[in-house]
């Protein structure tokens, strides 16, 4: 297994060596026994993730979302989607990692967002960047260059 722990926090080539365990917290491992994966789960299972040589975790979107797009569509990019616990269970997660010397990585999609982002109702309502907004295929009410096509 390579062996990064002779770089430090601070080099940018870090990912050069890392082994990258990619996941979606949603169908990792469930805590709370509700049926899906949650934060708190995660960190019962970050021994396990170590013992397999894991140096790093990227996490795909948590973020609150409709889950039009497996939550890509991200709704407010300030919290956690509830389903997966809280903004604090992500930050017991972030400590516990870390405590490990795991690194993690976030999947922050900024190129597009959810109809139900503030930013999104916003630019809805502002006639001059309607031109600019241009929702998914088969919505309905969907705008593309300032018409309705849906």
């Amino acid at each position: 297994m390579p062996d990064d722990s002779s770089r430090s926090a601070s080099d940018p080539l870090w990912y050069k060596d890392a082994v990258i365990y990619e996941l979606h917290v949603k169908t990792f491992h469930d805590a709370s026994g509700d049926g899906m994966g949650d934060f708190r789960g995660l960190i019962e299972k970050l021994d396990y993730l170590q013992e397999l040589g894991v140096t790093a975790i990227w996490l795909l979107p948590f973020y609150p979302s409709p889950m039009r797009d497996d939550g890509y569509d991200i709704a407010d990019y300030y919290d956690v989607n509830p389903k997966y616990g809280s903004l604090d269970d992500f930050k017991a997660f972030l400590a516990a990692a870390h405590a490990r010397g795991l690194r993690v990585i976030t999947e922050l999609v900024i190129n597009h967002s959810s109809d139900q982002n503030p930013w999104f109702q916003k630019s809805r309502r502002a006639v001059a960047r309607r031109n600019a907004i241009v929702a998914g295929a088969g919505d309905p009410g969907r705008v593309e260059n300032g018409k309705a096509a849906g």
